[in-house]
């Protein structure tokens, strides 16, 4: 037998594989970490990608927004907002600036949650808003895009003299990557907007795939979105699979998230040659703090361009899930969907999708072709009715897979799961 470790919150779960299966570990390319982020902000914004600096582009007293990252994010904003405080001091006073949490349909963070993520001056000093998707008396209209997404955004982000945003650019689902324009067009968008978006429409297309920008349909939104809503500068980073920011740039906000797209494929593009009978999955805090989040390690392997577990596969993912299936009206859909129709009624629901069920959708269609075991999850209960396998230990998993199966098989095991795309060559 041999040992491996995987993440499991914030911490990681040790254990042995039966000697009947052979395992490949497959992780991202990851680069040295910056050992500094402050002064790494700091040299970025000094040299921002197509842009003047921002001391150059905010005026005295501009009504300056900055959109951040919610908790389900493990983007270092603490750091990079203490030096892009820095950089705005001579131009503004504490209360031209507005700090407006992208949590999307997720659930509003609670204040200790704040204070971990950006810091307890900045929860003291300055004036921070969670964003409500379902809020309509605080979204503006902004037609539709050319796909026919009508826009509805934050009034505090449109109304802004100047708005920044942070985010993380690392594999997604729909957008191929996420970051750039994706922070404010989603993240602090309506939720006739975000339903939209996660439509049979866009998520059936060829082309709005994990890992591909170029004719994805849905990123096209996300940019025509932005630019309508008037981002006018992105500081994003690229984390490691440790978590540990490997890249950082600031600027304007489509050549910068182009910019760093192009090393998020470096790192993240592993090529395999084969597929899989089990997949172990790495998820860890904070994206396994629900179930919702914790399924993408599934449906990323299924949505690349060829699966990359067998059909009639497991895949397992420890996944602790305090939340259960999550707490915001999108999870909250996710959940019910999954529970209340069988995989057949969801692959086949006729009615456009609302923000959450396309998590459903894409879950059912994973569950259509394999089985997904949750390790660990302090829910067990509700894992079971999100038609997935609960289990307590790892070991457990291995047991429900080997009285399935007669025969040798072969794992591949992905520390990373979310920044880690295994593409078969």
């Amino acid at each position: 037998m041999s040992n491996f470790k995987i993440p499991y919150g914030k911490t990681t779960i040790l254990f042995e594989v039966p000697k009947e299966f052979d395992v490949t570990v497959v992780k991202n390319n990851s680069k040295s970490q910056i050992s500094n982020i402050k002064e790494t902000t700091k040299k970025e914004l000094k040299n921002p990608i197509n842009s003047k600096r921002l001391s150059e582009l905010v005026k005295k007293g501009d009504a300056v927004c900055v959109i951040v990252t919610d908790i389900t994010r493990p983007c270092p904003d603490r750091e990079i907002l203490s030096v892009l405080l820095d950089e705005l001091k001579t131009k503004i006073e504490p209360n031209d600036l507005t700090l407006l949490i992208a949590s999307g349909m997720h659930r509003e963070m609670t204040y200790d949650e704040k204070v971990e993520k950006f810091g307890k001056e900045i929860v003291k000093n300055f004036q921070i808003i969670s964003h409500d998707a379902k809020d309509e008396k605080n979204l503006v209209t902004l037609g539709t895009t050319k796909n026919g997404t009508p826009i509805k955004i934050s009034k505090t982000a449109v109304e802004a003299d100047f708005l920044i945003s942070i985010g993380v650019v690392e594999p997604h689902q729909y957008a191929g990557y996420s970051g750039g324009y994706k922070t404010l067009s989603i993240g602090v968008a309506g939720d006739e907007t975000i339903s939209k978006t996660h439509s049979r429409k866009f998520i059936d297309h060829q082309k709005t795939r994990i890992g591909n920008i170029e004719g994805n349909i849905f990123h096209d939104d996300i940019v025509e979105i932005g630019k309508k809503a008037g981002l006018d500068f992105i500081i994003n980073v690229i984390l490691d699979e440790e978590q540990n920011v490997v890249d950082i740039k600031s600027g304007e906000p489509l050549e910068t998230y182009k910019t760093l797209v192009k090393k998020a494929k470096e790192i993240s593009e592993i090529s395999i040659k084969k597929q899989y009978d089990v997949a172990i999955c790495g998820v860890g805090f904070p994206k396994d703090s629900n179930l919702y989040q914790t399924s993408r390690a599934a449906s990323y392997l299924f949505y690349l361009k060829k699966p990359v577990v067998k059909n009639g596969g497991y895949i397992i993912i420890p996944a602790a899930c305090p939340e259960g299936a999550g707490k915001g009206i999108g999870e909250e859909r996710f959940f019910e969907m999954l529970k209340n129709m069988t995989i057949d009624e969801i692959l086949n629901h006729k009615p456009d999708f609302k923000a959450g069920e396309q998590r459903a959708f894409m879950m059912a269609n994973v569950l259509k072709h394999c089985k997904v075991i949750i390790v660990g999850s302090q829910t067990p209960e509700i894992v079971q009715e999100a038609k997935m396998i609960p289990a307590s230990t790892i070991d457990e998993a291995f047991e429900i897979i080997k009285n399935d199966s007669e025969r040798n098989l072969e794992i591949i095991l992905i520390p990373s799961s979310l920044t880690t795309l295994p593409i078969i060559n």
